[in-house]
Parts: structure tokens; sequence; C-alpha cells
């Protein structure tokens, strides 16, 4: 595939973002949008100015244009039926996270990836800074040695009002998965178990419980902790969160916005009650764009060289059950087995 003609769905906030994006690609068109608001379809044209038609019916949309690239934006109960929609049509999907609702809507999307043989890349932008980036280099090269934890801590405190201040888990639900996710990028591991309780402490301004720690056992044997909540005033982390990875020969740590920091045993002084260490900053790798446009072109790259995406959906599926097995261990208070 070497031209993309994409049907953008869902006409709210972000599909300015991914707009903006393909309009700047040289191998990209937008030929429709679609969104069951006529009014919103037809005002995202107009402002962008897009002569494309709008549609209320995705299917429809799908059978009229003859493109072969769908962009999803819409609101996550709509995730499903979009992408199978378009899967089941020929498209391939990029589009915002989580891959679905649910995890079992999320089971019946890969599913149905596989069968088609259609590519779903699920947006996963805090893999693509270039901090996180040479943050894993430095884990690649065994710079601390063999992995054994890794840790972080999200502690920021958002007013955001609206529905995230209702809900059950606003927390776990709609921001976990990017720390989970990253947990997964860094170790190159999958979650095996957790063990999560959720809570909700005093002056919260959520209804829900906006705060929980997590204990994940990884597939190569690590430990991967989390620590969050959403309603810490003062002290507040980088949206990437707070790092700290120990290793047989040394510890890294990593505050989301400046450079890895990590310290290793230094050989040529003596053993001591604890030993001495010799302190580097990491230098910076990635020389590919950050955030969003960085995971985009990932995307597109993987449909040109025909294979799966790094955020795919059978990928992406591991770190939402990471997501949905933490909430069963706050149902059951029991450590829940992964069986992805």
């Amino acid at each position: 595939m070497n031209y993309y003609k994409a049907v953008v769905v869902g006409c709210g906030g972000m599909a300015n973002t991914w707009i903006d994006y393909i309009e700047a690609r040289e191998d990209a068109d937008i030929i429709a949008l679609v969104d069951v608001n006529a009014e919103a379809a037809q005002s995202m044209a107009e402002r962008r100015r897009l002569n494309v038609p709008c549609y209320t019916d995705l299917s429809e949309a799908l059978a009229d244009t003859g493109g072969n690239l769908v962009i999803d934006v819409t609101i996550p109960a709509a995730h499903k039926q979009v992408v199978t929609t378009a899967l089941k049509s020929g498209y391939h999907v990029m589009g915002e996270k989580p891959l679905a609702e649910t995890l079992q809507d999320g089971k019946e999307v890969v599913q149905t990836a596989e069968k088609t043989g259609k590519n779903y890349s699920v947006m996963q932008n805090r893999r693509y800074t270039k901090h996180i980036r040479t943050l894993q280099q430095l884990l690649i090269e065994n710079k601390i040695g063999q992995v054994g934890s890794i840790h972080a801590d999200f502690f920021i405190g958002p007013h955001f009002g609206g529905f995230r201040e209702k809900m059950d888990s606003p927390l776990l639900i709609d921001m976990s998965i990017h720390t989970f996710d990253q947990a997964r990028f860094l170790t190159g591991a999958d979650a095996v178990s957790v063990y999560c309780h959720e809570y909700n402490p005093p002056g919260s301004w959520y209804e829900g419980n906006a705060s929980a720690v997590c204990i994940f056992e990884m597939s190569n044997g690590s430990i991967f902790s989390y620590r969050g909540s959403w309603c810490a005033e003062g002290h507040k982390t980088s949206w990437d969160a707070d790092w700290r990875i120990t290793g047989t020969n040394g510890s890294a740590i990593w505050d989301g916005e400046g450079p890895p920091v990590f310290e290793i045993k230094d050989p040529s002084k003596p053993s001591e009650f604890i030993h001495p260490v010799r302190t580097e900053t990491a230098g910076t790798l990635w020389t590919g764009q950050e955030g969003h446009a960085g995971c985009l072109d990932e995307m597109f790259a993987a449909l040109k060289e025909n294979r799966l995406a790094e955020t795919d959906c059978r990928d992406n599926i591991k770190s939402m059950e990471m997501v949905f097995g933490a909430l069963e261990s706050v149902k059951t208070g029991k450590k829940v087995t992964l069986s992805l």
C-alpha cells in the first residue's frame, strides 16, 4: 500500500490532531468525514476547508468512497462497531485508545483483525518521546544489568469536571493504561498477574475511587509496581509518571520529563557496605517525532512495510488486560492471573 485514502470517523476535538498529521503527508488524503451528528461533520469540513462528502452512516461512507484507511476518533463506546465495520469492509484502521470499551469487545476486535488480515493500530503516544525511547535502549543494552523491578508513581490533581469526576474508577479506566503500556514497552515483558487496591482519599473531588496501588508480576520475572492518584494536590509528577528501575548492576530513574539518569556499580573502587557507584545521564538516542506524530509515523510505516505496528491491537490488548485485571482484583480483593 503506497497511498492512503482516509475516512475520518468522529469529528470531535481529537480529530483535528489526526487531520493535521494526515494533511502534512504527501502520501495520504482525507476523502470523507463521518459523524452521527451531521452538523458536526459538516462543520468540521467547513472549518478545515475539506472538500469531501460528509456522512452519518459509516457503511455507506465506506461503500461510496473506495478508500483504504479508517481513522477512528469516536468515543470509546463506539470503537468496536466502527473498527469491526471498517475491518470487514477491507479497510485498515488507526484509532485513539482504548481499542474497545470492554476487554471482551477488545478480544472480539482482535479476532476480527486476525480474520480479515487488516491492521488496527491504537494510539499510545506516550511511547513516543525521546526520553522514554532512550530509557528503553538503556535497558536493552543491559546498562543496569538484569531488571528485577520497575516502579512508576503517578500523582496529579486535575479538576476535569464532567464525566470523569462521576466515573467509578476514573484513574484506572481512563488513565492507567498509558503507564501500564509504558511498563510493557520498557521491559519488553507482559503482565502475568496483578493485585490492586483502589481507594478514594480524603479531599477527593471524584465520586469514584481516584487512587490505586497495583503490583504486577511480569513475564520476564520482574515486578512492576504502580502507585497513582488523580486527586493529589502538590508535588505533582509528570503525566508520563516518575520511574525507578532496579537491575543487578545498578538503577535508573526518569522523572518523565528530562533525560534518564542511571547509577551503576563502579568496578574501579573497592567494595564497601554500600557499593560505590558512578552516575551517568543517558544520551538522547531518539531522532523521530514525538507524541501523536511519532506513533502515527510508526502506524504508517507498518502499512508501507506490510507488518504489524508496534501498537497494533494484537499487542495493545495486553495493556488493556492489565487495566481490567486490576479492576477484577479490586472487585475480588485477590490477586488475578492474566491470560493473554
